[in-house]
């Protein structure tokens, strides 16, 4: 049933995104371009997303235990590092370079796009080196 569930949210996720237009990277583009062709739109997806995720997260989190799950699996870590915020910096780089996010990216597969297909290839390399630098990390914590 997880599986299912978790297939119908990423759907209804990704025809939101392609319905705001978050999967058209000139859109994105353009909302960056403040002295250019700014096109200020993107406020009422960004600002429609934290409604929902502001309602969401007090409706679910009132509740003792979510509807699939045992318990709750939320983020322990309150500390802000330098990982946190090196990782925001480099999204938002890659956002304003590309026009792209991963949860855009995802959907935008769909459109057969070959820019597409780059973006999602150099996201998910990058994702792997992460991922060999903090196993490579983790390692010489555990023979020190």
């Amino acid at each position: 049933m997880g599986i299912l569930s978790a297939l119908f949210v990423g759907l209804v996720f990704g025809v939101g995104i392609a319905i705001s237009g978050m999967i058209n990277p000139a859109k994105v583009l353009n909302f960056f371009d403040i002295a250019g062709t700014w096109d200020p739109s993107l406020i009422f997806v960004m600002g429609g997303a934290l409604l929902t995720t502001f309602v969401g997260y007090r409706v679910v989190l009132g509740r003792p235990k979510p509807i699939l799950e045992p318990k709750f699996k939320l983020p322990t870590k309150t500390v802000i590092d330098t990982r946190l915020i090196g990782g925001s910096a480099v999204f938002g780089l890659g956002w304003g370079i590309a026009g792209f996010c991963p949860g855009a990216a995802i959907p935008a597969l769909g459109s057969g796009k070959y820019e597409v297909l780059a973006f999602v290839a150099a996201l998910l390399s990058g994702i792997w080196v992460a991922n060999m630098i903090q196993t490579k990390q983790s390692d010489k914590r555990i023979t020190a």
